[in-house]
């Protein structure tokens, strides 16, 4: 007698699992029971096994895990057009830090809300914050859309750093700092919404003393989550820590003694010999973000060791950092990395497109709390997963569906998305809430923070406009 299912995607023509065995199934299935995944395999075995409430048809699909986003300023989603051209001085110091100063909690709302259901569209079911200054309004917004979310609250406690000087709205002292990290913590990091948890954050060890880095280090250990930061992202930042510390950023973080396996570090570019060591041997989980280094020109792809770290046993995932860098497509984000590293690498066999979807899957659930429960498509796991359609010029021909996925298609060609077991998009879609009025809000949104920035500063159009 056939056993019941709540949800049979059946003929799937491509089925990328990304399990342990790494298995790829064609004409493929999945049944979902209670948001979990009951049965992988063979749409001939499944169908003979299962009877479910609600059948998808996955012809002419390639189905893959959820993609996990493990690094994006949700806050800053309402920045595209404002960062452009800019150094790291200039990007933080002069654009992004007036712009999140200007913000107040009903825009990041907003900008939260956009940026989940930008994620969602092109297929990424789980995303990591590093934090800004109104997380209640960032999980409002986000959680609306059905997304998964790890919310932090950014920290800094000091005003002045080389590169420059930050908005007086954006300082606190360290004890306030920790008061106010501590209560995102107790409120998301330990809560019923199996969607929802909270890590600790501090932005940049620039403008972060030792005393707010070790205070967010021991929240995290006391509330069992990450501890995450931006780190070696540019030279000026690894000039800054130089001047400052005495040291470059990982090996200030080391002497901290704060390096483990539960941290995350962004970037990760601008690495010293001994640093990649201290990585090697620590192995905190890594994050590349290759549309923003692309972006402003910072140099990680020249520079950076992360295939070299990743064959040292180092997990690497990716992230795609902020709307102000453009792209918010992680299929776009895999092909720059695997790509950036084949032409600085001047070696084709470097980051071949499998390691490129590991990094936006499985290596991306292992840099949280919820390895063993998201980043594939097999039995037990949360049934997180989306459906790419091939009847697009850029999937065709369909003879090696991973690399299409990674040389080829872009989230654009997302039909389905669905996070445990519920449809989030459908028809290429959200199915919570209505994306036409989100772009009236967002136009709203702008208006209302524009008036308290200088935009004649930030806006750099070049050519008139009459």
């Amino acid at each position: 007698m056939a056993e019941r299912a709540d949800l049979l995607i059946r003929n799937i023509d491509w089925l990328i699992t990304v399990d342990a065995g790494r298995r790829i199934f064609r004409d493929g299935a999945i049944a979902v029971t209670a948001g979990k995944i009951i049965a992988v395999g063979k749409t001939t075995d499944l169908a003979q096994n299962y009877e479910a409430d609600r059948n998808i048809s996955g012809r002419e699909m390639v189905v893959t895990p959820g993609f996990i986003d493990c690094h994006l300023h949700s806050s800053f989603h309402l920045a595209r057009g404002l960062a452009d051209e800019a150094n790291a001085q200039v990007f933080l110091f002069d654009r992004m830090y007036p712009y999140e100063a200007a913000l107040e909690g009903e825009d990041v709302h907003v900008a939260a809300t956009a940026a989940a259901a930008e994620l969602l569209r092109h297929g990424v079911t789980c995303f990591v914050d590093p934090g800004n200054y109104h997380p209640d309004a960032s999980v409002k917004g986000a959680l609306s859309t059905g997304i998964r979310m790890l919310v932090s609250r950014s920290s800094f406690d000091l005003t002045k750093s080389v590169l420059g000087l930050l908005p007086d709205k954006m300082i606190e002292t360290t004890k306030v700092a920790l008061e106010r990290a501590e209560a995102v913590l107790q409120t998301y990091a330990r809560t019923d919404n199996p969607r929802l948890t909270a890590t600790a954050s501090f932005r940049g060890l620039n403008n972060a003393s030792d005393e707010l880095i070790l205070g967010l280090k021991a929240l995290a250990d006391k509330y069992g989550t990450l501890l995450q930061t931006h780190a070696c992202f540019s030279y000026s930042t690894h000039d800054s820590s130089l001047a400052r510390c005495g040291l470059p950023e990982i090996e200030r973080l080391e002497s901290l003694g704060v390096i483990d396996e539960r941290m995350l570090i962004v970037h990760s570019g601008w690495l010293e010999p001994q640093e990649v060591a201290i990585l090697a041997r620590r192995k905190p989980s890594l994050v590349c973000a290759p549309s923003s280094s692309l972006h402003n020109g910072y140099g990680n792809f020249v520079v950076g060791k992360l295939p070299e770290l990743m064959a040292l046993g180092v997990n690497v995932a990716l992230g795609s950092d902020h709307a102000s860098s453009g792209i918010v497509d992680m299929t776009q984000e895999i092909r720059a990395a695997c790509c950036g590293y084949k032409e600085t690498r001047f070696n084709p066999r470097v980051m071949p497109p499998e390691t490129g979807v590991e990094m936006a899957t499985i290596n991306g659930a292992n840099a949280t709390p919820w390895g063993n429960r998201i980043g594939s498509v097999e039995v037990g796991k949360e049934a997180d997963f989306v459906m790419f359609d091939t009847c697009r010029p850029e999937w065709q021909p369909l003879i090696n569906p991973v690399s299409n996925l990674v040389y080829s298609a872009t989230g654009d060609s997302v039909r389905h998305v669905f996070v445990a077991g519920e449809q989030v998009v459908q028809d290429g879609h959200l199915t919570r809430i209505d994306e036409n009025a989100l772009y009236r809000e967002i136009h709203t949104a702008v208006g209302r923070f524009s008036k308290r920035l200088d935009m004649d500063k930030i806006v750099q159009l070049k050519w008139p406009v009459h």
